[in-house]
Order: C-alpha cells, then sequence, then structure tokens
C-alpha cells in the first residue's frame, strides 16, 4: 500500500446494483490519498463510522456513499485528489445514480468556498475536524443526494484539466472573498472549520488500514513554521500536541494487538510538547530560541524526548520510529534519549530541503548551512548506526546553477543512508509562489535527475557494505520472483526515492520481504529474505548481496 495511492481499489461490476433497503445498513466506501497522516484520519472516520452501524465496502456499486479523502500539498497530489473525485463521480452516474459522493481532508480545507461550485458532482465536503462526525455527513450527504438527481457535468479529460487550472489559481483570486453560486436546493452540505484544532485520542473510534504488525501513532498536529513554500499551516492549523499519557495507553493498546512497529507521526515531531508548556508562545522556531524555551523547562515537562522514555519502557519486543523531524528543533536531550532507547529505530526522518544558505533563507527554514552540516555530525557521533533520511527542494525561486551545484557536492559528501528530491512546485497561497526568479519546468527535472543520480551512486555503495553483517527484520510478506520484478515503492511525500529496480530481476524462486531498522513503511527499501519467514514477526539474518536501494539476505 502505497502513502500516496487509494487505500480501496474498486473493481467495477458490469451491471448496476439496487440501492439498500431501509432494512440494511448503510453502506459506505472510501479512498485515501496522501501521507500517513492523512491515512490516520482515514482510519478514524472508518472506525467512527463502524461504531455508528455502517457496513464498509471495497465495491463502489454497493455503496450508498463515497468518501474521497484528498491531498493538496502540491500540485502532483492536488490533481491526483481532482481527477481521484471526477473519476468517482463519473462511476457513480454510470452505475449507482444514488449514491452520495463526500470529499474530506485538506482540499476542502484549503478550498471550502470555491469547491462547491467547481465540482457540483460533491454532495458534501468535510474538513480534518469533522472527521469523528463522519456518520452524521454520510447520512446528510445521501438525503442531499436524494433531493438532486438532476443531470451532472461530465468529468471529461478536458473538464478534468480545467477544474485543475482552476483549483490551482483560486488564491491569486482571493478566495476569502468568494462564496458558493450553487442554489440553495443543489448546494453541497460543507462542514469545514476554516481553523481545525482537531487532535485523535486513544479512545477515538480506528479501524487500522495497515498491516496487523505496524501503526502509524500521530502524536500532534499542525505546524508553526512559516516554510515559505508550504501551505500545511493553512490547512492543518497551528500545531497541538497530544498529552502523553494518551499516546502511551494508545501505544500500549496497539502493542496489546499485536502490533511490532510504532511509528510516531506529526508535522514536525520534534516540536512535541513544547505547545503544552504554560503560557507558551509560537515564536520558538529557530534553533535558537527553540532551545533556550526547552532549558527553560521544568524538569517535569513533556517532550519527545520524555515520550520517547515512557514508550521504550513499555514492555514487549517491538520497534519506535521518528518520522517528520524538523533540523531547528533537535537537542541534547533527544540525540541522547534515541541512542539510551533500545526499541527506537537508529532512524531519522529529517528534511532538509536544501544547504546553501541563500536557498534556506529564501525557504525561511531558520537553519544555516553550517548549522545542518554541525546537527548532521553531532546526531551521527551520538546515535551510532545511524540512518539519516532526508529530502531536498530543487528549482526553487532564485535556485542558481551555483547553489544547485553546492546542493550536489553536499549530498555527495554527506552519504544519506535515504534521500529523496522534489522538483519545486510553485504553490498559490504561499510566499515562495509569488518570488521573482521562478526556475523553469525542464530546469527543475533536470537537476532533479542530476542530484537522483548522484544519490543512486551513494545509495548502491551503502547497499554494498551492510553485505556479510547480520540484521534485525521486521518480516512484511511472501513474494514470488514474478511479485518481486514488479516491486516499487513511489511516493510523492518522499520524492520519489525509490522508484524500480531492474536488478530484483535477479532474484529466483520464492522470498519473505522485510525490513531492517533503517526502513521505513513504503517508502524506503526492502530486505529480501530467502524462503519463508513468519510474517508480521521479526527475524535476524544475514545479508549476502545488494541491489541498487534493497539488500538480500538469508536467515
Amino acid at each position: 500500500m502505497l502513502p500516496n495511492g487509494p487505500i480501496a481499489v474498486y473493481s467495477i461490476p458490469l451491471v448496476t446494483t439496487q440501492p439498500p433497503t431501509e432494512m440494511t445498513p448503510r453502506r459506505v466506501g472510501l479512498i485515501s490519498l496522501g501521507c500517513a497522516k492523512n491515512l490516520v484520519d482515514a482510519e478514524i472516520m472508518l472506525g467512527s463510522l463502524l461504531k455508528g452501524g455502517v457496513e464498509i465496502v471495497n465495491d463502489p456499486a454497493q455503496a450508498d456513499a463515497i468518501i474521497v479523502n484528498t491531498c493538496s500539498f502540491i500540485d502532483a497530489a492536488q490533481e491526483e485528489s481532482v481527477d481521484t473525485i471526477l473519476e468517482s463521480g463519473e462511476i457513480r452516474d454510470a452505475h449507482h445514480r444514488g449514491q452520495a459522493l463526500i470529499v474530506s481532508g485538506c482540499l476542502p480545507q484549503r478550498f471550502r468556498n470555491e469547491l462547491p461550485t467547481l465540482l457540483p458532482e460533491v454532495d458534501a465536503f468535510m474538513g480534518i475536524d469533522e472527521v469523528t462526525q463522519v456518520a452524521q455527513v454520510v447520512e446528510q450527504a445521501v438525503a442531499r443526494r436524494r433531493e438532486k438527481l438532476a443531470a451532472q457535468p461530465t468529468p471529461t479529460p478536458e473538464r478534468k484539466r480545467r477544474v485543475r487550472k482552476e483549483i490551482a489559481e483560486l488564491d491569486r483570486a482571493k478566495p476569502e472573498h468568494h462564496e458558493p453560486k450553487a442554489t440553495v436546493a443543489e448546494a453541497p452540505l460543507v462542514q469545514v472549520e476554516a481553523r481545525p484544532n482537531y487532535i485523535p485520542q486513544w479512545d477515538t473510534p480506528r479501524f487500522r488500514l495497515t498491516p496487523n504488525h505496524f501503526a502509524y501513532v500521530k502524536i500532534a498536529e499542525g505546524c508553526n513554521h512559516p516554510c515559505s513554500f508550504c501551505i500545511i499551516p493553512r490547512m492543518r492549523g497551528s500545531h497541538r500536541s497530544r498529552v502523553q499519557t494518551d499516546i502511551v495507553e494508545e501505544a500500549r493498546r496497539l502493542l496489546a494487538d499485536g502490533v511490532k512497529e510504532l511509528n510516531l507521526i506529526s508535522q514536525d515531531s520534534t516540536y512535541y510538547g513544547l505547545d503544552l508548556r504554560p503560557n507558551h508562545t509560537r515564536a520558538i522556531s529557530s534553533p535558537e530560541k527553540f532551545t533556550a524555551a526547552t532549558r527553560a523547562l521544568p524538569v517535569t515537562a513533556t517532550t519527545l524526548a520524555t515520550l520517547l522514555r515512557e514508550l521504550n519502557a513499555l514492555p514487549g519486543e517491538f520497534w519506535i520510529r521518528l518520522l517528520y523531524t524538523h533540523p531547528a528543533h533537535w537537542t541534547d536531550e533527544l540525540i541522547e534519549a534515541i541512542a539510551d532507547c533500545p526499541k527506537v529505530a537508529r532512524y531519522i526522518d529529517m528534511p532538509l530541503q536544501h544547504i546553501h544558505d541563500d536557498m534556506l533563507e529564501r525557504m525561511r527554514r531558520e537553519t544555516s548551512g553550517q548549522y545542518i552540516r554541525d546537527l548532521i555530525a553531532k546526531l551521527r557521533a551520538g546515535i551510532p548506526g545511524l540512518t539519516l533520511r532526508t529530502t531536498f527542494i530543487v528549482g526553487f525561486p532564485g535556485e542558481t546553477a551555483a547553489a544547485f551545484q553546492t546542493l550536489l557536492e553536499f549530498i555527495k559528501s554527506t552519504r544519506f543512508e535515504r534521500l529523496g528530491i522534489f522538483s519545486y512546485s510553485q504553490e498559490d497561497g504561499t510566499i515562495a509562489g509569488k518570488m521573482t526568479g521562478q526556475v523553469s519546468p525542464a530546469t527543475r527535472q533536470k537537476r532533479r535527475e542530476l542530484a537522483m543520480a548522484a544519490q543512486h551512486e551513494v545509495a548502491r555503495e551503502v547497499s554494498a557494505a551492510q553485505v556479510g553483517r547480520e540484521m534485525r527484520v521486521l518480516v512484511e510478506s511472501s513474494a514470488t520472483a514474478v511479485e518481486l520484478k514488479k516491486a516499487r515503492v513511489e511516493s510523492w511525500e518522499h520524492g520519489l526515492i525509490r522508484e524500480t529496480d531492474g536488478q530484483t530481476d535477479a532474484l529466483k524462486g520464492r522470498y519473505s520481504v522485510a525490513r531492517g531498522p533503517g526502513d521505513a513503511p513504503d517508502i524506503d527499501g526492502r530486505v529480501y529474505v530467502r524462503g519463508k519467514l513468519p510474517i508480521g514477526q521479526f527475524a535476524s539474518v544475514r545479508i549476502i548481496g545488494h541491489t541498487d536501494y534493497d539488500l538480500i539476505a538469508e536467515a
């Protein structure tokens, strides 16, 4: 299951089925797009629906309502969301005209005033704060759909392109002054808070979509950073942390349910707990202010370090993986906690975005190139065996050939174990979207190819260095040689770190597919182990070979 792919992949029957009678439960299908944080929102919606007596189905022709949980982070994600909405409407019109279409997530959160006019086939829009009220939204959407079975615009390829373009240009038109133009009878339900503040709790209903052996644990929501290229604070609101005891209780229950890996996620995991301090201020994003704020905390204060230590103390054999950290918010205390806690994977996901000072300043990253170099040295010295993952943006406004060359040399010299590259996406509503010095799409793409080629050489050397070593892995699945040939990991969220690897063609026979401590679910490499191992369990293996990004092992 890919983080940017649909959770439910529908197969359409050739005949139209009849809608359910009043004696059958309401039936709902869901397609979730975007990152792991969006996935947790989808899991909460499914849990809330099941608690409300709703039946979840994978066949759209059987559903009374379809929910498309959208992403609007960059152009590629937004286009995928628009296409999925329009295609779902087209399928509905062909097979089940009484079916309600509901759009949730970041797209309506970003364009809540404009979407009712641009997407008249949608019966209800809901935001992030409404995920636990989804059952009520479904009922209202089904009722509205019943009232407006008039002909809907057909989502032709030309219309898809037009809607994509209109949504991409909404911010230029000052969307705060726009109101839906649909008539009262046709107007969809719009349940979207302008500034979301929802955060889940351990007892929030949830139906997990991940395999039984791993889960995502959302420790916070929202972001306080002023990055010039990012729209997330506008969509997700300000940073808000969950109480530590609440997270630990959720983790305890997940472990009791057989989970072997807890993946901690938020927009900025390293900021966790700082908003829980008395009289907190959000103006502590820079390293200096953040360090001063953490030093002023009382001994009993909640931080990411205290959370990791308490999770590490829970009984059982499992991994804790830390995702989405920010370079400005690392502390000595956090580094020591990771080094001290054997259940915390020696793995850090820390998007850096660039290394050239001019670019970092234009991106408003609040870190300098030298600060980043010093931090990486400190992390590698303080956490032996560390796997460091990062992403960079190339083609950012104002990026000169010299600035890009500085980044290229940094990639070659730093030798990141895991790395992805974004081509800059010009997003309206961001500071960077209005900057002068926009780089042409062709140049962005060329620079991305050059950066990925440099990392490809590093990745092969990193993989080769693992040969002969023993490794503890978590077994994901079994796979035949044919399945291995089709294996791919593709995620816009992490810069397409791993697309295809032709060298898997050399693998013959049956293998178990596993992940090492340096491999996050869906986005990093795999360990192919000869033979059959128990799925969802840990195993000790010896590395005997490698491909570009993956390892080959024997038990």
